[in-house]
Formats: structure tokens, sequence, C-alpha cells
């Protein structure tokens, strides 16, 4: 682990490569796992006051499980998260013409219907960030549904933090992430000795 400031960053971030592949994962992230997308206590309030806008860029099945359970819900760990459509599906999650994932609250925010782009932690992944006390903690989140999205890392050369530059601006700002940056140089140069 790394530490800049109260952050304890995994080597990973910095070793690990990852451009997300859409056309052949076709969004897979949002419609599988255990539970919905990981939610800030900050942002509860912010779907409960975006939903009327977000309504209309929804499916008729992700209105219904929001409008069944709530904007947000509490996961069989405890956890906050999005609601679910059937166990499955992210209830904010849309379909383009090809079928692939995209996020209905995402959708609303590129058409100026609202000034909020979507969950931080979706905009992380696959940063998994944990919240302690004394300190955060930076985690690589490897899920074999995104070997597609290694494989173009990889082809690529995109190591997993400047795949995720602008969410690590959004959420830390410009200066920890030019230090973050600083400290990949050096960690890349201790890398070839």
């Amino acid at each position: 682990m790394i530490q800049i400031e109260d952050k304890l960053i995994s080597e990973d971030i910095f070793s690990e490569e990852f451009v997300c592949n859409l056309s052949k994962c076709k969004g897979a992230c949002c419609i599988e796992g255990d539970a919905g997308a990981p939610l800030e206590a900050s942002e509860l309030d912010i779907l409960e006051e975006i939903f009327p806008k977000i309504k209309p860029y929804l499916r008729p099945e992700g209105v219904e499980a929001i409008e069944k359970q709530g904007t947000s819900v509490e996961d069989f760990e405890g956890d906050l998260v999005t609601p679910l459509i059937d166990n499955r599906d992210c209830a904010y999650v849309i379909f383009d013409e090809k079928g692939i994932t995209k996020c209905g609250i995402e959708k609303a925010y590129e058409e100026g219907a609202i000034d909020w782009q979507k969950p931080i932690s979706c905009h992380l992944y696959p940063i998994r960030v944990t919240e302690y006390t004394t300190f955060t903690a930076f985690n690589y989140h490897e899920w074999p549904i995104c070997s597609d999205a290694c494989e173009l890392g990889k082809e690529l050369k995109v190591p997993v933090y400047k795949f995720l530059k602008n969410p690590l601006i959004r959420k830390y700002g410009e200066d920890f992430y030019e230090t973050l940056s600083a400290v990949a140089t050096e960690y890349f140069k201790e890398m070839e000795k």
C-alpha cells in the first residue's frame, strides 16, 4: 500500500491496466452481482431529489422497483446500495440499441435534465473505496466479468488510475490526482530497477 495524506492506495491501482470494453461485456457490471451499486450517505438525498427528473429515462421495471423499494436500499450486509430489479439489474439501468447497459441517471445528466452524473462508486469502478475512521482505502476490484476490460487496458497500456482520471478528480480534486500521478511515476521508476 502507498499512502497519500490519509489515503492508503493499493499498488494494483498503478500496476493493473483497465479500459471498459462495453462492446464485449455489454455492461455486465450493472446487471451482475449480489447487490446494487454502493452508495455514499451523501448520495441518498440526491437520488430522492432527482428521481422525478430521471424517471422518464428509466425502464418501467426500474421505475416500479424504485417506487416499491425506494431510491436506495440496504443490502444483506447493511450497506447502502441502489435497488435491484428481480435481484439482478440495477433499477437505474437502461439499454441502448445494441443491448449495452447504460445508466439512466447518467443519460439524464448528459441531456441536461440533472447536474449529478451518477453514483461515485460506479464512476470509480474498478476502484473500490472504503472509508475508515482514520483513513480511506483504495483497492482494485478484480471481477471475472471485466476480463475484456483488463485485456483492452493491457493492449492500450492504460493503468487503472489513468483510466479513472475524471472520476478521481470528481471525487478528490485536481491536486489529489496530480499527487497520485506523481506517486505513480515514482512507483514505475522503482519497478524498473
